[in-house]
């Protein structure tokens, strides 16, 4: 248990990063409060003892309820907000439709963008606050065949670290996390994505796409140096209750690698790595 109990939202709880970090902050004495896209979840996660809210981050109508919801679960007095909801889009480049990219952004981006800026004036009310991004790898080194995501997670980024600067002093601290491969079901709802937005036989990619089928499918980890959920939660911890939080918390070896093979290549010696990685 924690010397002071704190009260966080979390987005995206129905499994995975979102699920495991709301156990391990409860168990820690903190107030969670969870929330998830299909109410047989919420169902669920209240079953289990959770106060959980329904929210859609791809409905601004869907965000403004939560929030009235929370506000009124809460007198207004919310300490963190992480912004874990998210999903990946698969696909090359040249093959992701308009749709494809809005409906990623939708949710991984500007819906994350109006949530928390929506909840950002109770924090400065309150003159203390931790606003948390569940970021990745993706957010500063871009992989092929996931265009969609990384440019979701590599603004999102470039957002948190705009917010930072500007909340400087203010009593509010913006922290990213960026894991690499962890065990969730990502890989499960990104091929259901896929399949909705990618037609593999009207593509130059196509023997490509059968490769990135099997993986998607392939049940355990599908990545080497793969990590439980929990090592994510870990950080989301410390980002919550550390008097000094960090700007970034990376987890996962590939995460470390990449951060640091980037500050030492050229652009160039660093593309020959990242072409090769499945």
């Amino acid at each position: 248990m924690t010397s002071a109990s704190k009260t966080i939202f979390i987005t995206g709880c129905s499994s995975g990063i979102g699920y495991v970090s709301a156990q391990t902050l409860k168990a820690r004495g903190h107030r969670v409060i969870c929330s998830a896209r299909q109410a047989a979840d919420v169902e669920r996660l209240q079953s289990e003892g959770f106060e959980c809210l329904q929210l859609d981050l791809a409905d601004s109508l869907s965000i403004q309820g939560a929030v009235k919801q929370l506000v009124e679960m809460t007198a207004g007095n919310i300490d963190a907000l992480f912004n874990n909801g998210a999903f990946g889009q698969p696909g090359a480049v040249e093959d992701l439709s308009r749709e494809a990219l809005k409906n990623q952004f939708e949710t991984n981006f500007f819906g994350t963008h109006e949530l928390t800026c929506l909840l950002i004036p109770l924090m400065r009310r309150q003159g203390h606050g931790r606003i948390i991004y569940n970021s990745s790898v993706l957010g500063f080194v871009a992989m092929k065949f996931r265009g969609a995501y990384n440019a979701s997670k590599f603004a999102l980024e470039g957002l948190a670290d705009t917010l930072r600067l500007e909340l400087r002093g203010s009593g509010l601290h913006v922290s990213l996390i960026e894991p690499g491969p962890i065990e969730s079901r990502f890989r499960q709802n990104a091929f259901a994505m896929y399949q909705k937005y990618i037609d593999p036989n009207q593509s130059p990619h196509r023997e490509t796409y059968r490769a990135m089928e099997a993986r998607l499918q392939k049940p355990g980890p599908a990545a080497p140096f793969t990590l439980p959920a929990t090592a994510v939660a870990e950080k989301v911890a410390h980002a919550l209750e550390s008097q000094k939080p960090k700007s970034r918390y990376r987890v996962t070896v590939p995460t470390h690698l990449f951060a640091w093979l980037k500050r030492l290549l050229p652009t160039a010696w660093l593309d020959k790595i990242l072409v090769s990685v499945e």
